[in-house]
């Protein structure tokens, strides 16, 4: 936050203490909800809502608070107070913060609501999480197909203050099935006498209410759309999803998969906030196995553990080689994550792709062998350069054959291919790159008393 903003927050505590409301909202009155929503939330939660429940555009400036800001100021509010901001709000962020109340809260709030506002949050609130149901809004801009220009106008102009949108306004017929969409720009550009069924896009590219969210923002991305309309089983219009909630779900699932990619096991809000325990306990679950996955690589080097006796120099590059298998094998897996996130590959794909890896697999191998190579003359000789290089494209190879396929195979079996995280690559590949290394070690040196191991 800013200076400004530090001093302004000092000036509003004042004022409000001191009921000086006059000039708290006069210092405040040119600054953007979403800029005065981050000077807000550093007040007392009871100074907060004392100022924002006088604020003309009050839902506005609190849809802009962080979700767990919004249920602690939701304890301050006088029941029929945040009724009324409840009200005022889209339908679709009355839900989400209706979803975040507890039981006691819920049932305080329902009965200060209107009924149709009551119904909405309840058909809103039952689609399950993750779907486009529970992503839509009610709040969208109808129009019937005998309507001309002039008078589908003047019915936007009645439903503009409740329609999340009215750029795109969507054509039903009596059973609310979804006939076509005819946007803000034809309506201005066209004739006043012109039939809304002649002007209207029959086309119209649409969701099912089961659909799952990232498809969602899939969808919207790929057709570019501001909104698009989301239908029940019979083709009805039962709501609509825009392009910024779709942009709030592909900011989830980025975040989502960050994590996972981590080896932190679900996403954890905001980590400002968040608890030790709640920190603890999103990670903890893949240290533990990751602990004991990493107990194949101590396994390996105990199995060749002659070899190493009699050649040390092996371990000092032993670091070096597994590392770059576990690298190699990362950088493979987030290509291969966030081109199945993005729909790029599909199942089929992989045969091609693993047959292209191992191409580029082999080139990097080669490439890094030549430099590690000298190394191992320099600290051994030709024999633990020729080791150090067979290792290192066999290395390098496998990791990238593992990081390319463990998405495919998690995928397959309906996991999250995020979960394919470089942790767990990691140490699959280190495990693996020491059984290699110190196999080809034991094929080709010999025992200080020259014979072979």
């Amino acid at each position: 936050m800013s200076n400004t903003h530090k001093n302004l927050v000092l000036v509003l505590r004042d004022a409000i203490k001191n009921n000086q409301f006059d000039h708290a909202l006069a210092a405040i009155e040119d600054l953007r909800s979403v800029d005065l929503a981050d000077v807000l939330e550093q007040l007392e939660p009871t100074l907060c809502w004392r100022l924002l429940e006088r604020l003309p555009k009050r839902a506005e400036v609190f849809r802009y608070f962080e979700p767990e800001e919004q249920v602690r100021l939701a304890l301050e509010f006088p029941r029929a107070t945040l009724a009324k901001l409840v009200s005022e709000m889209p339908a679709d962020e009355r839900t989400d913060l209706f979803k975040r109340f507890d039981q006691s809260q819920r049932d305080m709030l329902l009965p200060a609501l209107a009924p149709a506002e009551r119904e909405d949050i309840r058909k809103l609130s039952a689609y399950v999480e993750g779907t486009a149901g529970a992503l839509m809004t009610s709040d969208y801009a109808i129009l019937k197909k005998d309507m001309n220009v002039a008078q589908a106008m003047a019915y936007l102009r009645d439903e503009a203050p409740d329609a999340e949108t009215i750029y795109q306004a969507y054509v039903i017929d009596e059973q609310r099935r979804l006939l076509g969409v005819v946007s803000l720009r034809d309506l201005i550009l066209s004739d006043i006498d012109t039939s809304i069924e002649d002007l209207m896009l029959s086309n119209v590219v649409s969701a099912d209410v089961a659909d799952d969210q990232e498809d969602i923002a899939k969808k919207i991305a790929r057709y570019d759309l501001l909104a698009l309309p989301i239908t029940d089983e019979q083709g009805a219009l039962i709501g609509i999803v825009t392009y910024d909630d779709a942009m709030d779900v592909v900011s989830e699932e980025a975040t989502d998969d960050m994590h996972k990619s981590a080896g932190v096991s679900t996403i954890i809000g905001s980590i400002k906030d968040a608890s030790i325990g709640l920190l603890y306990r999103k990670r903890i679950f893949w240290l533990i196995l990751l602990v004991f996955g990493n107990l194949f690589s101590g396994a390996g080097i105990a199995h060749f553990e002659e070899i190493i006796t009699a050649n040390i120099v092996l371990v000092f590059f032993l670091p070096l080689l597994v590392d770059s298998g576990g690298n190699a094998g990362s950088q493979s897996a987030t290509l291969m994550v966030r081109a199945l996130a993005t729909g790029e590959v599909v199942m089929r794909d992989w045969l091609y792709l693993i047959g292209r890896e191992a191409l580029v697999a082999l080139a990097l191998g080669c490439t890094m062998a030549a430099a590690v190579s000298v190394l191992g003359f320099i600290r051994g000789d030709e024999t633990v350069a020729l080791v150090l290089a067979l290792s290192m494209v066999s290395i390098v190879m496998i990791g990238c054959m593992i990081g390319m396929s463990l998405p495919f195979v998690l995928s397959k079996f309906n996991f999250d291919p995020a979960s394919a995280s470089a942790p767990l690559i990691t140490s699959v590949c280190d495990a693996t790159g020491v059984v290699i290394y110190l196999f080809i070690a034991s094929r080709l040196l010999t025992d200080l008393s020259g014979v072979p191991v």
